[in-house]
């Protein structure tokens, strides 16, 4: 039964219709020496390979300039020490010599030519990674807390998510082929010309999807921003119980389009542990079944939430399942975000975390911090772990190794003990421009200035080092979760943004539009009226997006036109 709410499939339905194993044209171009990229049909393929192809839009007044971004599929953002060290190789070998870490806890190559791709991919394997369904309408990367285990939950958490994640990835003949044994797919084969996803079917999903994995009362993954969440329960013991589902959150919409919209997943039920892969199964068949395969901008599980109603979706998760779900159990989110400098992990030894500005591990004047994070992997051999705020931890380190690698990350420009204000901490921007075709305005490039402009206002309004979650995107598809953030930037035009407010700590609420049009000269003295208010009315201990909402929703809804009669 796969029934849709357009009768009409998209283009890129009857395009995956077109080649069920993903194949497309991929070999026949990476063999042809003359060709500079690959055919908009085959971009859409390369998706689902974890590439996208790109140009860098500073160089288009000169002719396109085409290039890739490669992207890992990481469960948990878990990366031993010698896959790490590949990475790094990789991307001073064949990219622009930075890593970029994502939202979703992987890791992406930017800047990369055809004639590099293969080896590059290849590359990738070798070091028993992946790059499949990183993108496309599949299950994308599955996102578990990133801090080590201070309690008996994580490891079990971490457990169940690569579990999920192994039992969802698609099984497309095409990806061994292009990329590991460098042949095209032969397509006479009747395994490979008759071939069928056994989960997603011939057209794979209607969009992406997402599953994520969190334990309370730290909701670091964003959890009600995927569409599948596992929101992990201890009994009284401190024992994994099991996990209260949520369903059908999700950050994207489009600019001058009511019918999208951000949303926060529903609360749906809970499951013991033993069926955590069956219920992440069963809900990504229900988008597979039931989204919009002829509307793309509606086609994320979110809608089918939307408009069908957590409680049947509940009825119809309990009918794949053959089972019921058990009520919700309770649990308390206290807040978002990393944990940074020297930590101890619940067996003695030690992680440090550390931010990476805009997630670019990159070397610059003064800040070294790709050529230090390879010498600190290289001699001491910790676990890379990768988080949902574009920052890096170094995990299960002895006792007394601490000194010597405070000592060798110092002399490289990185300080373990000072990284930053809360602010810039706190802060998350998309890549945007250059290299994003979405990009509507700067992120990346242009947040770390802005920040500095808001730590000076900060000081001057006497709010001195508070903690604002500031989350800028190049364009409304809200990569950075911009949209849950106490301040979120939203490009709208180049230099010119939306203004969002009232996101909450623990990130389980949607704030909302401020102001439409903002340009980007103005951002800080726009705000300087609202933060200074702020400084002198708020109560003691509340946030600036809790404030908002008790002072500024009232006013946004008092200055609201009023609803229309028809």
């Amino acid at each position: 039964m796969m029934p849709t709410t357009s009768p009409k499939p998209s283009p890129n339905e009857l395009l995956k219709a077109s080649s069920p194993t993903l194949a497309g044209t991929i070999a026949q171009t990476l063999a042809d020496p003359n060709a500079d990229r690959f055919s908009d049909d085959d971009n859409q393929f390369l998706k689902s390979h974890g590439i996208y192809q790109q140009d860098d839009r500073d160089l288009r007044k000169t002719g396109k300039k085409f290039i890739l971004m490669v992207r890992l599929r990481l469960p948990g953002g878990v990366m031993t020490p010698a896959q790490y060290l590949v990475c790094d190789a990789l991307s001073t070998r064949y990219a622009s010599d930075t890593l970029r870490i994502t939202s979703r806890q992987g890791l992406q190559f930017h800047g990369v030519v055809k004639s590099d791709l293969r080896a590059l991919v290849k590359g990738i394997n070798d070091a028993l990674l992946t790059t499949l369904a990183a993108c496309g309408d599949n299950s994308r990367n599955v996102m578990a807390p990133p801090s080590p285990a201070t309690n008996g939950l994580g490891e079990q958490v971490h457990q169940h998510a690569r579990q999920v994640a192994a039992a969802i990835s698609p099984s497309t003949p095409a990806y061994h082929s292009i990329w590991i044994d460098g042949v095209e797919l032969d397509l006479n084969d009747p395994k490979n010309r008759d071939f069928v996803d056994p989960l997603y079917g011939k057209t794979y999903l209607p969009r992406k999807f997402k599953i994520g994995f969190a334990i309370p009362p730290l909701n670091d993954v964003d959890i009600f921003t995927n569409c599948c969440g596992f929101i992990a329960v201890a009994d009284a013991a401190g024992k994994l119980a099991g996990y209260n589902l949520t369903a059908g959150g999700g950050m994207g919409r489009s600019h001058g389009n009511e019918a999208t919209f951000p949303r926060v997943a529903d609360l749906i039920g809970f499951l013991l542990p033993d069926k955590v892969v069956d219920v992440a199964r069963a809900v990504l068949t229900i988008h597979r079944d039931f989204g919009d395969r002829g509307n793309r901008r509606h086609a994320r599980l979110k809608y089918v939430l939307a408009d069908r109603g957590a409680a049947w979706f509940r009825e119809e998760l309990e009918r794949r399942l053959g089972c019921p779900l058990a009520e919700p159990r309770p649990f308390n989110f206290e807040r978002q975000g990393d944990a940074f400098g020297w930590n101890r992990q619940a067996d003695g030894r030690r992680f440090l975390g550390l931010f990476v500005e805009t997630g670019r591990i990159r070397d610059r004047d003064g800040w070294r911090m790709k050529t230090a994070l390879r010498r600190v992997v290289e001699q001491f051999q910790p676990e890379i772990r990768l988080t949902p705020g574009n920052n890096l931890i170094l995990a299960n380190i002895a006792p007394e190794q601490q000194t010597a690698i405070t000592q060798l990350l110092a002399s490289h420009g990185v300080n373990a003990a000072d990284q930053g204000s809360r602010l810039r901490r706190a802060s998350m921007a998309c890549v945007s421009l250059p290299t994003c075709g979405l990009g509507l305005a700067e992120s990346e490039r242009y947040l770390p200035d802005l920040i500095t402009q808001f730590e000076t206002l900060l000081a001057e309004t006497g709010l001195g080092d508070e903690e604002i979650t500031i989350r800028m995107t190049g364009c409304p598809n809200g990569c950075a979760r911009p949209y849950m953030a106490e301040i979120g930037l939203v490009g709208k035009a180049p230099a010119r943004y939306q203004v969002y407010l009232g996101g909450n700590e623990a990130s389980t609420r949607l704030n909302r539009l401020w102001r439409d049009v903002v340009k980007d000269a103005d951002l800080v003295n726009e705000l300087r009226p609202l933060l200074t208010r702020y400084a002198r009315e708020r109560s003691a201990g509340e946030r600036f997006g809790d404030w908002c909402v008790r002072a500024v929703w009232p006013e946004l809804a008092a200055s609201a036109p009023p609803a229309s009669a028809g």
